[in-house]
């Protein structure tokens, strides 16, 4: 069965035949002194062959010696350098079109076009420099809008890849108000250079920064997170509440993401009984692991075990999950080390071994555009590599 791979190449094989037809057709009503085009013909159902009997480095490069390259045949070059790249050969494909940027046939369009698949052969190879070098040019020189826009979004890619985020910044700010897509990029690089402040100590250029985060993206979860640990830094523990508490309004989903952070800043502010209060007023909406867990262990310290295991049973009623459950189980086990004063049934410790075992094999967090999970929260994910879409994992398996 033809893969993907395939069947690009089959369109592409599909194209060629066209231009072979075209160019035959054109010499039928213009004679002219060249020698018949018997053989690309026949070098093209070669190809075809070769395709169906499922070779598809054969097919291409018939497929690249069967169609001189002229300004109506470059689309189709351009096609098979991308499948090269796609397929991790992204040294064939400079070939490809490197050999096309030397034909002086070419339009400006062309050209254009030509050099910016040319710098992303280069980056997939890992030749940064070359690539940063022809978008600069593209995007300096270039009389095309779409070919500027694509050069600028090559270097943005280009420089969060190197992790230089100012210079991405600096691309990036005449684009912000045209692409609102790019915000919350934009947002999360403010935010790592403010984490790079923090590291160097500079807390009020970090805080800015932040904030400048928040006006890019009033959405941005990881601001409020690091604006809050400033605050509590510095003794504002009233101000890191305030904050962290936002984060509910921005994504519930970050809800167990924040509650460390809310459980220090309560501590630090010797308030326990708001800290209870916070997660009452928060379980309603967001009946999580982590929070009926936090819960239960406000109960267990100041109320018993007992009173832990009633309403930690009760809550997990309405919002079953296999976190909760292995916390439940504690409680019980605790329960019976004070009401026995001897070793828990044997019992409860083969159910916690289960379900432990069970936790330790599943992900904590998982990207909502293209499903990569995880045991770290990470701010971009590593696969589609889309910002602020990885979150924790809710639910009966979650957190």
């Amino acid at each position: 069965m033809l893969d993907a791979v395939l069947l690009g190449v089959l369109v592409a094989a599909i194209a060629i035949g066209f231009g072979l037809g075209y160019r035959q057709a054109s010499r039928r009503i213009t004679p002219s002194p060249a020698p018949p085009s018997r053989s690309l013909s026949r070098d093209y159902f070669v190809g075809l062959n070769y395709l169906l009997d499922e070779k598809p480095d054969k097919a291409i490069n018939t497929f690249i010696h069967a169609l001189e390259v002229n300004s109506d045949t470059v689309d189709t070059h351009i096609t098979l350098g991308k499948l090269f790249r796609t397929r991790g050969e992204a040294d064939k494909a400079v070939n490809i079109h490197q050999n096309l940027l030397a034909r002086p046939s070419l339009s400006a369009w062309q050209n254009e076009q030509v050099q910016l698949e040319l710098a992303q052969d280069f980056m997939a190879l890992g030749l940064h420099d070359r690539a940063q070098r022809l978008l600069q040019q593209t995007d300096a020189d270039s009389q095309h809008q779409t070919h500027r826009m694509a050069a600028r979004r090559l270097l943005i890619d280009l420089f969060e890849r190197e992790k230089d985020w100012q210079s991405a910044l600096d691309i990036i700010q005449p684009l912000l108000e045209q692409q609102a897509d790019i915000q919350v990029a934009a947002a999360h690089w403010q935010c790592e250079l403010a984490a790079d402040d923090m590291t160097q100590a500079s807390r009020s250029l970090a805080k800015r920064r932040l904030k400048k985060a928040l006006q890019l993206d009033p959405q941005c979860v990881r601001a409020n997170l690091m604006l809050a640990e400033l605050a509590m830094d510095n003794g504002r523990y009233a101000n890191a509440i305030a904050r962290l508490g936002r984060i509910a309004e921005q994504d519930q989903a970050h809800i167990p993401t924040m509650l460390p952070a809310l459980q220090r800043a309560y501590r630090y502010a010797g308030d326990d009984a708001g800290f209870t209060r916070h997660l009452l007023e928060l379980l309603p909406d967001a009946p999580y692991t982590s929070v009926i867990v936090r819960l239960g262990e406000m109960t267990h310290r100041h109320d018993g075990v007992e009173r832990a295991i009633e309403q930690t049973g009760e809550r997990l009623e309405a919002s079953p999950s296999l976190g909760g459950l292995d916390y439940l189980l504690d409680l019980y086990m605790e329960s019976q080390r004070q009401s026995q004063r001897q070793t828990p049934d044997s019992r409860l410790f083969l159910l916690k071994r289960h379900t432990r075992a069970l936790l330790e094999n599943r992900p904590r967090y998982r990207c909502q555009r293209c499903g990569f999970s995880g045991d770290m929260l990470i701010w971009q994910c590593p696969s589609c590599r889309q910002w602020g879409s990885v979150k924790p994992i809710i639910g009966v398996d979650g957190e």
